[in-house]
């Protein structure tokens, strides 16, 4: 399982030149927190790199109101490429963590820099591959692992991300941990692995009676890496 992604952003992965180029096809625009930077069914084709912020990329899944979090993307991350390739309706919604910035950009003058710049074009394909792979990956746990395993998986992944993510904010109130913190509610916990509220709920009373986990009010504190990483494996304790 995979929410974060192990790939370079694309902005970063550009020259010098190439980012330039690119940032001069759109022009700036800023989102509240929660705002839908893109809307799942949605025609339109532009498409936006990540200057300032984290979002989340979500799909809507049979149980009605509830969604699925496939990704979180950050600082430099392209947005919106799919629509922009082909006429097909968005496939997901982007909403933003915080207050976001971004470089917005016709989906016609992506498509014309694409055309004109081969390298920058292979590493959208590149870019596309992989979220697809991730995507495949995160619906193969979804069918075979149990909620206690895609919610250790989860935890594991988030805690080893970089500090500066979106995840690990500052201990508040001169509280202190001595294990990595995930700054994440229940019900945000039951999005990124396909489990309902109570489901996670459930879990996380487990892992709290084998002291490998400490919450609180929007946190997980992770007291024991090495057995919630055992337990992602899929061991039993």
């Amino acid at each position: 399982m995979g929410l974060l992604g192990n790939e370079l952003a694309f902005a970063c992965a550009l020259t010098p030149q190439e980012r330039e180029s690119v940032m001069a096809l759109g022009s700036r625009k800023h989102y509240a927190a929660d705002a839908h930077l893109l809307t799942e069914g949605d025609r339109s084709s532009h498409v936006l790199i990540i200057i300032r912020g984290w979002v989340t990329v979500s799909v809507a899944t049979d149980r009605g109101a509830t969604r699925l979090i496939l990704g979180l993307r950050g600082p430099g991350e392209l947005l919106g490429e799919m629509a922009a390739l082909d006429p097909h309706p968005r496939s997901a919604t982007v909403r933003a963590l915080g207050p976001t910035e971004t470089q917005v950009i016709s989906g016609d003058a992506f498509r014309r820099f694409l055309a004109l710049h081969p390298r920058v074009s292979g590493l959208v394909i590149r870019q596309l591959t992989f979220r697809l792979r991730s995507a495949d990956q995160e619906r193969s746990a979804l069918a075979s692992l149990t909620v206690l395993q895609r919610l250790a998986s989860r935890l594991t992944e988030l805690s080893r991300a970089e500090p500066s993510g979106p995840y690990h904010p500052a201990v508040p109130g001169g509280a202190t941990h001595t294990g990595t913190v995930v700054q994440l509610a229940q019900d945000e916990l039951a999005a990124t692995i396909g489990a309902t509220r109570e489901a996670v709920a459930k879990a996380l009373k487990l892992l709290r009676t084998q002291h490998v986990v400490r919450t609180g009010n929007r946190m997980v504190e992770i007291l024991d890496p090495e057995l919630l990483a055992l337990l992602a494996d899929g061991h039993q304790e």
